[in-house]
């Protein structure tokens, strides 16, 4: 208590100091306008619904005798209204191959972790197709390279991500769709003209034949004979 032993003659109030003054966290909107009212996104507080839908996604690789089953759970947001959006929520995989059970445990984790906060979750797919196996990554079936399981990961959030619509497909233009198919047309052609020149009328296996250079010698009667020119090793 403070004791007062002057006269009051006047009074102001005492205003909080700008350093002293905590600011409202601002979590990002999304539509609003004068007709509409503003959504919020979810955020750390968002508590897990006791139902969420999910896709899983199996990932067999030639590094691993098991494969890998990859299940991504949504949240439906502002559920029947005309924001309703579906955003991932949390992730789970399992696999028998017990060597690799920390790490799934803590990436799981730090995924889910992300996932709740909200927002613009698909800097995750980048930073995870960004990492690459020491001991080198493996060809996918079709050709493709991975160069590590924590990227085939990230190609699935990718996926997802895009099958939700939080993502969009990555498409590539008129002008090089049609550079491509140039480019391909014109290697299928030079194909075309190889295959002519080297089209053999002789059987599959057939050496190169020291006098007419032609591959067309084969074992016959015992005997390395030349069906282009006659030539035998037994006169």
């Amino acid at each position: 208590m403070i004791k007062i032993e002057k006269k009051i003659v006047g009074y102001d109030v005492a205003k909080v100091a700008a350093a002293d003054v905590v600011e409202k966290p601002d979590y990002p909107r999304e539509g609003g306008g004068a007709k509409g009212a503003e959504v919020i996104r979810m955020h750390e507080k968002l508590e897990r619904p006791e139902m969420l839908v999910g896709s899983t996604y199996k990932v067999k690789t030639p590094v691993s005798d098991h494969a890998m089953y990859i299940t991504i759970n949504d949240i439906v947001l502002n559920e029947g209204t005309e924001y309703e959006k579906r955003r991932p929520f949390e992730v789970f995989i399992n696999s028998k191959n017990l060597d690799h059970y920390q790490w799934i445990v803590a990436l799981t984790r730090i995924i889910s972790a992300v996932f709740r906060k909200g927002g613009d979750v698909a800097f995750l797919v980048d930073e995870l197709k960004a990492v690459f196996d020491p001991r080198g990554g493996y060809w996918q079936p079709g050709g493709k390279f991975m160069p590590s399981i924590i990227a085939e990961l990230g190609y699935i959030v990718e996926k997802h991500l895009i099958s939700i619509g939080l993502m969009s497909n990555p498409e590539l233009d008129d002008a090089q769709k049609q550079l491509l198919a140039e480019k391909r047309a014109q290697y299928e052609e030079a194909q075309k003209q190889q295959d002519a020149f080297s089209k053999s009328d002789y059987p599959d296996g057939a050496q190169l034949c020291a006098k007419c250079s032609t591959a067309a010698v084969i074992m016959m009667d015992g005997c390395m004979t030349c069906l282009s020119c006659g030539d035998s090793k037994c006169g």
